[in-house]
């Protein structure tokens, strides 16, 4: 009965959190290297400022949910989102944008296989359990209101679609195929139990499904989703289309693209209304993660939302089937890992003294790398040297390049430590101006990826990283 599901719900209530480790989180069964550098990774990425600092906001990037990223991570995040949409909406015409809310207390909305779940406080389900002067009849009724005026949180973007077909479709002239994409925030049940600091939902609520489980603790997750409506007999070819496009897509910003592989999902993992289906993989030091999923869903959940009027479907053609889905789901947090770990490279070299050294590089695609250019100072009088540096990082600025202004710094650092300080940071070119560059103009830029140091003047930089950028973006 629902209220015995109710009650056995209220004990969770005590739970308290532990936190799992790293190997036994996610299944560590590789080599000793492979640990060594996810190690490295991780904090390399919080020494650099890619997340904040913290076990549990570790654990949350780790899992591949939303943490509070640090200033690099927050721009890396920007700007896999900025190509996310990019190869959504420029690779067909008729993609349209939608934003959703990722929370509703309209009890209007019904929570099922679309992707929602309630919160409830244990409190208040106590109060409504302790009227006992009900009957059992009455009491399974008030439990059943209480939860349909509970808040809704969402656990994927289908539905935000779904709701918005009708108008959409008549806005292309009710002509198929036709997509929505859309970017935000879910929430997925932690799976060992535990929040990190991150989390938004509050500790103390019980997060009931319309199935009947409970669970106490949410992780929020950014997805991108892209539902594609087509007619039911080119289903099958558009989820083919969209799988090699999507492994294309992570491929082209990849170090090593052999890390990025796809695969039908098999019977077992397929969802109810999917028919087939398709995930695009990592591989990752620790084991293969999904960071996509592609599922032909069919016309059901379509005909469930606006109560199987078909008319509302058919399309100018004449044809009378409804239009089946076609859908995409991104993990865009879990994308991020992967794009770091994929970038990270490891070199070990023996300085002058024949001391062991090792360099570490995020080599991240000049599309997504958060810095661009980091501009320092050479010898030379440091007033006027610092007056050339800001009027530089605001033309590049205006160029919207990303710069970092390295010429701040208030100590004096060796130059081959702030080289070492960049490469972690992903940094593409760093440039040096000094004192030769008063008198002449010139300037040195280093290459993250070459360690080569060029001469250049200083009124080139801006249309050297604009044309470099560009190029990498039609690779």
């Amino acid at each position: 009965m629902f209220s015995h599901f109710v009650k056995s719900a209220l004990p969770r209530c005590e739970f308290t959190f532990t936190y799992t480790a790293w190997q036994h989180t996610r299944g560590w069964c590789g080599a000793s290297t492979n640990l060594d550098q996810a190690r490295t990774l991780l904090q390399l990425i919080v020494d650099r400022g890619f997340i904040s600092p913290g076990h549990a906001n570790v654990e949350l990037f780790k899992r591949g949910t939303t943490c509070s990223y640090g200033p690099l991570g927050s721009e890396l995040r920007e700007n896999v989102l900025h190509q996310w949409w990019r190869s959504m909406t420029g690779s067909r015409q008729q993609v349209f944008e939608i934003n959703t809310p990722s929370s509703s207390g309209s009890p209007d909305i019904v929570a099922g296989r679309w992707g929602h779940l309630r919160i409830v406080e244990p409190d208040d389900v106590r109060n409504v359990l302790n009227e006992t002067e009900l009957s059992r009849e009455q009491l399974v009724h008030s439990v059943r209101m209480f939860l349909q005026r509970s808040p809704l949180l969402r656990t994927n973007l289908i539905q935000g679609a779904l709701e918005q077909f009708v108008p959409l479709f008549e806005l292309v002239n009710r002509k198929l195929p036709f997509g929505i994409a859309e970017t935000g925030r879910c929430f997925q049940p932690s799976q060992d139990g535990s929040a990190g600091e991150g989390s938004s939902i509050n500790t103390h609520s019980i997060c009931v499904f319309p199935e009947g489980q409970t669970c106490q603790t949410l992780n929020e997750v950014t997805h991108g989703s892209l539902v594609w409506f087509c007619s039911p007999r080119t289903s099958s070819q558009w989820l083919d289309h969209w799988a090699r496009q999507r492994l294309k897509w992570w491929r082209k910003f990849a170090l090593v693209p052999s890390d990025f592989s796809s695969s039908d999902v098999s019977q077992d993992e397929l969802e109810e209304v999917a028919s087939r289906g398709v995930k695009i993989y990592y591989k990752f030091p620790w084991g293969q993660e999904a960071l996509e999923v592609l599922s032909s869903r069919g016309d059901c959940e379509l005909l469930q939302m606006h109560k199987g009027v078909r008319s509302k479907f058919q399309s100018r053609d004449g044809q009378k089937s409804v239009a089946h889905i076609v859908s995409i789901t991104g993990n865009i947090d879990r994308g991020l890992l992967a794009f770091l770990s994929n970038s990270l490279q490891l070199h070990n070299r023996e300085d002058i003294k024949q001391k062991l050294h090792q360099r570490k590089v995020l080599k991240l695609h000049p599309l997504l790398a958060p810095v661009k250019v980091a501009l320092g100072i050479g010898r030379g009088a440091t007033m006027e040297l610092r007056q050339v540096c800001e009027g530089l990082w605001q033309e590049l600025k205006e160029a919207k390049i990303s710069a970092w202004p390295g010429y701040l710094e208030t100590s004096p650092v060796p130059m081959e430590q702030l080289n070492s300080k960049y490469d972690e940071m992903g940094v593409l070119f760093t440039a040096v101006i000094s004192e030769n560059t008063l008198e002449s103009g010139l300037l040195q830029v280093r290459s993250r990826d070459t360690t080569i140091k060029e001469t250049m003047h200083i009124s080139e930089l801006n249309n050297f990283l604009s044309r470099y950028i560009s190029a990498a973006d039609n690779m």
